[in-house]
């Protein structure tokens, strides 16, 4: 993306400030013209003074100096007026946009596929919200308090000076083209560098935040020292590349004040020569003098603005592709709320390929009616984690159809549909927030009772109330402020809570132990009374109680029936169970004899 269009697209993110926007811009132009006010006053004050009356195209008599003077006056009042007003509308436009830039990009991100999540890192997504949006403030901020203005005053500046005196404003045009062309070629030179240096910035951010994720394993391994040596390479990596691209910068703004120094010289000396002739008066040397000194400030104003723009223009980009990055499921526009679902689910046909090549499931057909429990068993990447995936719409399938209760799940809202499905993960997710606010993730508006009963029926209250601040006990960060089985626990009274008609299990049990499992599994037995349940489990003792057992290879159902049905068939599922002590081989072989 170039960098006027990038620029164009910072300034169409202003939303429901453009209105605002586009006053700043009129009272810019207002404040540019007014300024030049100043210089053009001060030599015709001169000229008056000196009693010296130029036959040039702005030459007035006026006998007294004192209306110029009131007029200066005038102007200088709204100029300081108008400033400030510009300065603090500015501000305050910014400050607020960027507030609802940064919460939409969360929104967004929220909403974009778990397979995007897995593939870039969770530190680095947050420094392109962060440094992506102080981008935005301070373009906005510096567009409207300063750039515009600048950009409007080099376009007033150079015709009136043409008009004033033709030959003095042949050197401030020959300013501005050095300035130009400078400018140019260090764009040009830098800008690739610039990329690399925002490519290392994201390195930073995202080895300090993986280290910080993992400050147990760093500790007991003793990676500290490593890991904080492989930070500093990457920051020297940093550095090196930054240097050269401040090094240029520097360049510019040296060459572009000893440009204006020289420009200043020149018209003092070519003022002298013209004034001998009778081309120029002193007023208009002086005013020209000013016109320099203004050209300097709006020259330097420029450089910065595109300094900024060029230093934040990859840090932008990086913003915008995230920005720009659509969501794989998305509600459709004609999608229904169908309130509370009964748990009919239905597979016809489905398959689903992560790239194209290689079925992650293919061809999955099955019914589960209400009240089931379906268990989907198979080796790691059999398919199983990505079936269930499809049934809450983590990925929408190439081909068939997955219904509840005869609707095609596409056709549902994305929010209405996940209301009827509860998860409980193999990993258990927390917020570091308090046991009460994690539960009530499931409720938003549950009574501690209901809280309660939920953590008491996921054999979760004893640990709750042993706590000092009992439901208040902060959770930690992802938990860890808790045991591995308390977390599992609390995410099954989270689904509990929730009181879906569908709910998944995955490997629910997998970090309980024996004792706790066992509690555990009679509450689930007690809470999978009534909805439509699908369990994945590699631990066959969680599922002999299942309606029907699925067992999947390579992204197929190779297997189905009961647990005592499957033994007996003596297949894959058999071997499984006899691997696991499930069953004896000759206790299997007489099932089958007997089947």
């Amino acid at each position: 993306m170039s960098m006027p269009r990038l620029y164009a697209r910072v300034l169409g993110l202003l939303g429901k400030e453009t209105r605002l926007g586009w006053l700043l811009a009129a009272a810019n132009l207002m404040l540019a013209a007014a300024q030049f006010a100043e210089p053009v006053l001060f030599g015709r004050i001169i000229d008056v003074l000196s009693g010296n009356l130029s036959t040039g195209a702005m030459a007035r008599e006026v006998a007294s100096p004192w209306p110029l003077l009131a007029a200066w006056v005038a102007f200088g009042l709204f100029t300081i007026g108008c400033g400030a007003a510009v300065t603090l509308n500015a501000e305050r436009l910014a400050h607020r946009q960027r507030q609802v830039v940064l919460t939409n990009y969360f929104e967004h991100i929220m909403q974009l596929p778990l397979t995007f999540h897995t593939g870039t890192h969770s530190g680095r997504l947050m420094k392109v919200m962060l440094q992506g949006t102080d981008a935005l403030w301070r373009l906005w901020l510096g567009f409207f308090r300063e750039h515009f203005a600048a950009f409007v005053s080099l376009v007033v500046l150079l015709p009136l000076s043409l008009y004033i005196n033709w030959r003095l404003a042949i050197l401030l045009f020959l300013l501005c083209v050095v300035f130009t062309v400078l400018t140019t070629l260090v764009v040009r030179k830098t800008y690739g560098m610039q990329s690399e240096v925002e490519e290392h910035y994201s390195d930073l951010s995202s080895r300090a935040s993986d280290a910080l994720g993992n400050v147990a394993l760093v500790q007991s391994f003793v990676r500290i020292d490593s890991e904080v040596q492989g930070l500093r390479d990457v920051a020297g990596r940093l550095l090196a590349v930054q240097m050269p691209v401040l090094s240029w910068w520097a360049l510019v703004t040296v060459m572009t004040r000893a440009s204006t120094t020289i420009t200043v010289l020149a018209i003092f000396s070519v003022g002298i020569v013209l004034h001998q002739q009778g081309l120029t008066t002193v007023g208009e040397i002086v005013m020209f003098v000013s016109f320099a000194t203004m050209l300097i400030q709006r020259l330097e104003q420029v450089v910065g603005f595109i300094n900024s723009v060029f230093m934040e223009a990859p840090r932008l980009q990086e913003f915008m592709n995230v920005l720009d990055a659509v969501p794989a499921v998305r509600d459709r526009p004609d999608a229904i709320d169908p309130g509370r679902l009964q748990g009919l689910v239905e597979f016809d046909n489905v398959s689903f390929s992560y790239d194209g090549k290689r079925a992650a499931v293919a061809d999955l057909s099955f019914t589960a009616l209400p009240g089931q429990t379906i268990a989907l068993v198979g080796d790691t990447g059999a398919g199983k984690s990505t079936a269930i995936a499809l049934l809450h719409r983590a990925f929408d399938p190439q081909s068939g159809f997955i219904r509840i209760d005869g609707m095609d799940v596409r056709g549902m809202a994305l929010g209405a549909l996940r209301r009827n499905i509860g998860v409980v993960f193999q990993e258990a997710l927390l917020f570091n927030r308090s046991i009460a606010d994690n539960l009530r993730v499931g409720k938003p508006d549950a009574t501690e009772d209901e809280l309660r009963a939920a953590a008491q029926r996921a054999q979760a209250l004893d640990f709750i109330e042993r706590a000092d601040l009992k439901f208040g006990t902060n959770a930690g960060e992802r938990g860890r402020l808790l045991s591995g089985g308390e977390r599992q626990r609390l995410s099954i009274a989270r689904a509990i809570l929730k009181d879906p008609p569908i709910l998944i299990l995955d490997e629910a049990t997998s970090a309980l132990d024996a004792v706790t499992e066992q509690k555990v599994n009679a509450a689930l037995d007690e809470v999978m009374i009534g909805r439509t349940t699908f369990v994945i489990a590699h631990r066959l003792s969680t599922i002999r109680k299942a309606t029907r057992i699925l067992v999947f290879e390579q992204g197929r159902v190779i297997e189905s029936g009961t647990f005592d049905e499957l033994v007996a068939q003596g297949g894959h599922f058999a071997a499984l169970a006899t691997a696991q002590f499930m069953v004896h081989d000759s206790a299997r072989q007489d099932a089958a004899q007997d089947h």
